[in-house]
């Protein structure tokens, strides 16, 4: 996938892994990361889904990686599924990637952002008109989704505080580096890593808060096959978020798994094989309609 340019002219930086030999791919999986971090980050994950038959494509957000825009920030939430949308116009028209179903796979504020773009076209629907940049896709996959931040009373008045008095301006998000993983190898690579950042502004914070509470009303007419993986301890997101999601789902659609013992991501925690095991099952099942490659 090429690198793209945003609506409003901003570069898009785009990877993609494509899986081996001459067989056909089962699909593509689409990977949006979460926030202050990149898709180069993906390396392992995309690794996993070549070697089951998938091709794999992701791109650094707006304000994230190599991507343009001011760090941490984001001019609104129509402009995040615009960028999304222009992404999956570009692997739908790729030879190799438009192939066979596209997955959304979104980790943390990537995975919030996925289930709104999934979410966009369950609102239109029952209004009947979709959104403009609402694209079709056949499933979705969220780890530790950003569905609640677990902000206290203080923390809300700040933001509202921000939001009204300067909401582009970046600060640091407050997560320590080492919640992310119980692996320090995973935490160190984190942390020397140039290309991640601890930048936020009120006005991304703000998408992050409404887009929870949205996605949580949204969640008793959900209807997208989506498998939902949480780490039950969890200091970047409240897990409850995520457990609050997963009860009012309806179990035809969802598929929901919390590790108890693991931190916020869980495909690098040390007992991640049980993360690459469920989401293994989870695809077999939704596809073993089709050919193996």
């Amino acid at each position: 996938m090429r690198n793209l340019r945003t609506v409003d002219g901003l570069p898009l930086h785009g990877r993609q892994w494509i899986k081996p030999g001459n067989g056909k791919a089962r699909g593509t999986v689409l990977i949006v990361h979460g926030l202050g971090e990149h898709i180069g980050r993906y390396e392992a994950l995309a690794a996993r889904l070549n070697a089951w038959g998938w091709h794999v494509a992701g791109f650094d957000l707006r304000g994230h990686g190599a991507s343009g825009g001011a760090r941490g920030d984001v001019p609104d939430t129509e402009q995040l599924m615009q960028d999304l949308a222009l992404v999956i116009d570009a692997v739908r028209g790729d030879a190799l990637l438009g192939a066979g179903p596209l997955l959304l796979l979104g980790h943390s504020m990537g995975g919030l952002i996925a289930a709104r773009f999934v979410a966009g076209g369950l609102a239109g629907a029952q209004l009947e008109k979709l959104p403009q940049w609402f694209r079709p896709v056949d499933g979705l996959v969220l780890s530790s989704p950003a569905l609640d931040p677990g902000m206290s009373l203080w923390q809300r008045l700040q933001l509202r505080l921000g939001v009204a008095l300067a909401p582009h301006l970046a600060v640091s998000n407050g997560l320590n580096p080492e919640w992310i993983s119980r692996d320090a190898a995973v935490v160190q690579a984190y942390k020397a890593d140039p290309l991640v950042h601890d930048r936020i502004t009120p006005a991304l914070a703000k998408l992050i808060v409404d887009g929870g509470i949205d996605l949580r009303d949204h969640a008793p007419a959900w209807k997208m096959p989506t498998l939902l993986l949480w780490a039950g301890s969890d200091r970047c997101v409240a897990p409850a978020g995520s457990a609050d999601f997963a009860a009012a789902a309806p179990l035809a659609s969802l598929r929901a798994l919390c590790f108890e013992a693991m931190f916020h991501e869980i495909f690098n925690e040390p007992e991640r094989e049980q993360v690459y095991a469920a989401l293994e099952s989870w695809l077999n099942d939704c596809f073993d309609r089709l050919e193996p490659p």
